[in-house]
């Protein structure tokens, strides 16, 4: 069998598992964010915490519960990690800087997982399992619950209430990531994954030289990691190492984990609302990015001009040698369009416009599918607007499932975008504008604004990969980029909530002979289009002089 014929099939394989657990999945996430009944354990956590399952939040509310709960996680963990080295099974790592601290937790709580460190060698067992891991969980689940909100607001009615935060969070931690994730884990460990609490250990290579080999409780963070969106690696090598993914299996497993909750999400938005074929249309235009990015990565890598390319098949610098480029660009894509940013490839290594295709995918806004919750929230937000332009060309006013899209609907939506891009532009331009932010021996040059672009854009959207050549461990880029993550993931929840609470206080419009039909295919052609228009006219600049250029060069 040929390699292009075994990496197909591959493919093939992770998209038939996509496709088999949609309806399933997705039926179960909507009847878990429906339900009225609450199991004892969720009972006894809100009597212990003294939280009223039954009250209903309006969106400023829901708002402050989601912001005092970050910002409590985030003191948490950055002490955590100031305190590291006093508790269990630290290994003798030192406590972690301030300013790195900081980059660290306001990361992990915002479901970005960017690292300035190599996790094998900065933190210790303790901090990763109950620092890391658990914030893996909750920044997940905090993504499903604002979309949960959203969609609320779209098939309520006449009031100003979206659920509860504090019982979206308990039951999508308890009865989905952790059930999911248990299940992932022992897959992981019988797969060859490592799960222990053994200390680093020393041996001796063949050429006679001492190699050291890390211990931890991988198995338990990989899934997380995959699962919710999240991308932190326990170890620097992230998903390339082998004791996070030691086969082909676990790379096509851990690819299926990073999709399977932002691609059954669509189906749960159709379930909430009441009509499948909604969910349908929001998924179809998933796909048909995520399948134009992904067969974009793999063809410009096997054919990208030069000899040495050429000679060997392809941009092999830098991927990973087990699964070739297909595998290696389907991982990278995945990772880059779900705001995981984990990695099995090193992505500075691709080629100048494979590159770009992977920075493009970040800033499409990660909605395709997008991370857990978020990208789902992000696609509605890109379907309303699409309803106005829609709206105006035919001179009728737009509505979306009976909710009229008026002017303050679009100062939230249009706020909504214009925040990643605002984040990532400044931030981009502040740092080369400054001798701190182009300080290091790789931060010049066309590649050095792919670098610094990416990075911003990596933190502003909550995907935490980086192109790895960028000498981000610095004061400038630790508090810098923790504030684009900060930003980039409370102001958009704010604008999500807001346009939720709205939506919630309308009754419905009856469709009329000028209403669009949002689950015909000519939406989802609209849907994609508007995506695509907003990025390319958004980041053209930046893409020109960057990935393009080097492309070119």
């Amino acid at each position: 069998m040929s390699p292009a014929l075994a990496a197909g099939l591959q493919i093939a394989l992770v998209v038939a598992a996509l496709a088999l657990v949609h309806v399933p999945l997705g039926d179960y996430i909507a009847r878990l964010l429906t339900s009225q009944k609450n199991n004892r354990v969720e009972s006894g956590l809100y009597r212990t915490l003294r939280i009223e399952p039954s009250a209903d939040q309006r969106w400023t509310t829901y708002l402050l519960s989601v912001v005092a709960f970050s910002v409590v996680s985030i003191a948490l963990l950055w002490g955590l990690l100031s305190i590291q080295s006093v508790l269990g099974f630290a290994n003798d790592t030192p406590n972690m800087p301030a300013a790195q601290g900081f980059n660290t937790a306001v990361s992990f709580v915002t479901n970005t997982n960017w690292q300035s460190y190599s996790g094998e060698t900065a933190l210790g067992y303790t901090v990763q399992a109950i620092g890391l891991t658990v914030q893996n969980f909750l920044s997940a689940a905090v993504g499903i619950a604002v979309v949960a909100a959203l969609i609320r607001g779209l098939t309520r009615r006449h009031t100003d209430r979206l659920g509860n935060f504090w019982v979206d969070l308990t039951r999508i931690s308890l009865r989905l990531l952790l059930p999911l994730a248990f299940i992932g884990a022992l897959v992981l460990v019988v797969s060859g994954v490592i799960q222990n609490l053994n200390a680093p250990t020393d041996v001796a290579t063949l050429a006679g030289n001492t190699q050291t080999l890390p211990g931890g409780l991988i198995a338990s963070q990989e899934v997380i990691k995959e699962l919710g969106t999240n991308g932190g690696g326990y170890l620097n090598a992230n998903s390339s190492h082998p004791f996070e993914s030691p086969s082909a299996f676990t790379n096509l497993f851990e690819i299926f984990l990073l999709l399977v909750i932002p691609f059954s999400l669509p189906r749960t938005f159709g379930r909430m609302v009441g009509n499948a074929k909604q969910g349908y249309a929001i998924l179809a235009a998933m796909v048909v990015l995520w399948t134009g990015a992904l067969i974009s990565a793999i063809a410009i890598e096997n054919a990208h001009p030069g000899a040495a390319l050429q000679a060997a098949g392809g941009s092999m610098e830098g991927k990973e040698f087990r699964f070739g480029i297909p595998l290696s660009a389907m991982f990278a894509v995945s990772t880059t369009m779900t705001s995981t940013g984990a990695i099995d490839s090193t992505h500075s290594s691709y080629t100048g416009l494979g590159g770009g295709v992977l920075l493009l995918d970040m800033l499409l806004g990660e909605i395709s599918p997008g991370g857990t919750g978020s990208g789902l929230y992000g696609m509605l937000i890109l379907a309303i607007i699409t309803v106005f332009v829609a709206g105006l060309m035919v001179g009728r006013t737009p509505t979306y499932l009976g909710k009229r899209i008026g002017g303050t609907e679009m100062k939230y939506a249009a706020s909504y975008l214009l925040v990643t891009p605002a984040v990532v532009l400044i931030g981009t331009a502040v740092a080369l504008a400054t001798p701190a932010g182009r300080a290091g021996p790789l931060n010049s040059g066309p590649h050095a604004l792919t670098e610094i672009a990416y990075a911003f854009g990596s933190a502003a959207n909550n995907n935490g990969s980086a192109f790895a050549g960028l000498s981000a461990n610095t004061d400038f880029y630790n508090i810098g980029l923790g504030l684009a993550m900060l930003i980039g993931r409370l102001l958009p929840i704010a604008l999500v909530l807001g346009l939720a609470g709205s939506l919630a206080r309308q009754g419905v419009r009856p469709d009329d002979s000028g209403t669009l039909p949002t689950y015909r295919p000519q939406f989802v052609v609209m849907l994609v289009g508007v995506v695509i228009l907003v990025a390319a006219l958004t980041y053209l600049p930046a893409l020109a002089l960057g990935p393009i250029a080097e492309g070119l060069i």
